[in-house]
């Protein structure tokens, strides 16, 4: 594949930072796909496989500059896996979502890399793509990052609007996932079998709600934390969107004067 794509850019004369997108087959055959001509939102990965700063590069290309290694001088180590956090609803065909991030903790750990473009307070609008930020894991091999990454977005928590992080927990877990057997109508076929998560928070959930409701003094908007499980998100019609964090506490909102969904 590199092979290939070094090729068809010399072919075309082309100059700076691209990304080349090829399908593997089952027979270990590969097609090309497509070429975009800049940066992928996927190049996280490849920084940190490679150990280079490709949009320092892209820039310094584009300022004239030539470049100070060849391509023998590349080598990848480790394996690195990006997730893409949104606010859409997986439950709803992942229907876009808006509205204010009333919270939007990231994960902090060795090995993990957060490329957000949002922190809590800010609006997701319907103008534009609704990513809220790419979580990225680097581990030895493949398994150490995936395991990273399950648990950096456990300790993810967000709330004000829906979102996929417990969606991707759940992909990242399956076996299909795990084990590498997946192809393009993976998550199609998932999506017709699985069991939705139930959205209806525990009867704690609510009772730490209105507890911090009284202690504010605000029936439209509370704030709590508690104990609850790692492996259960909750996400309910009400304004709930949150995933538990890894450190076994949890938060909720449910803000009734500005509609989270």
């Amino acid at each position: 594949m590199i092979a290939a794509g070094v090729k068809l850019a010399k072919t075309v004369g082309y100059v700076n930072a691209g990304t080349l997108e090829f399908l593997l087959s089952d027979q270990g055959e590969f097609f090309f796909l497509e070429m975009n001509t800049r940066l992928q939102v996927e190049h996280p990965v490849t920084e940190l496989v490679a150990g280079l700063d490709l949009v320092e590069w892209q820039l310094r290309i584009a300022a004239g500059e030539p470049l100070t290694i060849r391509q023998e001088d590349v080598s990848v180590r480790g394996a690195a896996i990006e997730a893409r956090v949104y606010a859409e609803d997986p439950e709803l065909g992942f229907l876009p979502q808006a509205g204010r991030l009333l919270l939007a903790a990231w994960p902090e750990a060795p090995g993990i890399r957060v490329d957000a473009g949002f922190n809590a307070g800010r609006t997701i609008t319907a103008d534009y793509d609704p990513m809220l930020a790419k979580i990225v894991a680097y581990g030895a091999d493949r398994e150490e990052a995936r395991r990273k990454l399950v648990a950096a977005l456990r300790d993810t928590a967000i709330l004000g609007v829906r979102n996929n992080a417990a969606f991707l927990i759940e992909l990242l877990e399956g076996a299909n996932f795990r084990d590498a057997a997946f192809d393009v109508h993976w998550i199609d076929r998932m999506m017709k079998t699985r069991t939705p998560p139930d959205p209806t928070p525990p009867e704690a959930v609510w009772l730490l709600a209105a507890a911090g409701a009284a202690a504010t003094g605000d029936r439209n908007a509370a704030t709590a934390a508690g104990p609850a499980s790692r492996s259960t998100p909750w996400d309910a019609a009400d304004g709930f969107s949150l995933v538990p964090r890894g450190g076994g506490s949890l938060n909720a909102s449910n803000n009734r004067s500005e509609p989270a969904n």
